[in-house]
């Protein structure tokens, strides 16, 4: 009986310490153009993670997602936005016309993922550990709307999430960065 106890709690202690073990670089996600890119490209930099929509009141944060990345891009800081239709289905759009549409009105040169499910059954699996405190860590969240942002160290641990409705370049954020 003693050694079943035993095991049972070492197995229980295994999967814990695994669970605990993960972080934003384990994952692989894909680009709007449905490339794979390997997060643990983003070793050393912080990143800004956002949930994105182009027919959203707060779409025209784009802009300043895109002035946050043009000014930090070169002090190992990434932003990363994932398009979601979860919504209100504010992000119709096909790749082609997510990319287009961000390009045009905004300019954008950040990196565009693949459009994924920020919440419910489908959820995507880096989204998964970005809202479960088991995977990341840290904190159960929930993506409330779109443009939600999630800080990121420069080891991959989730830092904090911010609220949709905060401008991308607050000075929460900026701090942040700047590591101030």
């Amino acid at each position: 009986m003693k050694s079943i106890f035993i095991y049972i709690l070492f197995s229980f202690l295994s999967i814990s310490a695994f669970a605990q073990s993960q972080n934003f670089h384990d994952y692989v996600v894909k680009t709007i153009y449905g490339e794979e890119y390997p997060l643990s490209q983003l070793k050393g930099k912080k990143v800004l993670v956002v949930n994105v929509a182009s027919k959203c009141g707060l779409t025209p944060q784009y802009e300043q997602l895109q002035a946050l990345y043009e000014k930090y891009q070169h002090e190992n800081f990434i932003i990363i936005g994932f398009p979601s239709n979860d919504f209100r289905e504010q992000e119709p759009g096909t790749p082609e016309e997510i990319q287009e549409f961000c390009r045009l009105n905004y300019g954008v040169t950040f990196p565009l993922m693949e459009k994924v499910s920020v919440t419910g059954e489908e959820i995507a699996p880096v989204y998964q550990w970005l809202t479960t405190k088991e995977l990341n860590g840290e904190k159960d969240t929930t993506v409330i709307w779109n443009f939600q942002k999630f800080l990121i160290d420069e080891n991959g641990n989730w830092i904090r999430t911010i609220n949709p409705q905060t401008k991308p370049d607050s000075e929460e954020v900026i701090r942040w960065i700047e590591n101030k």
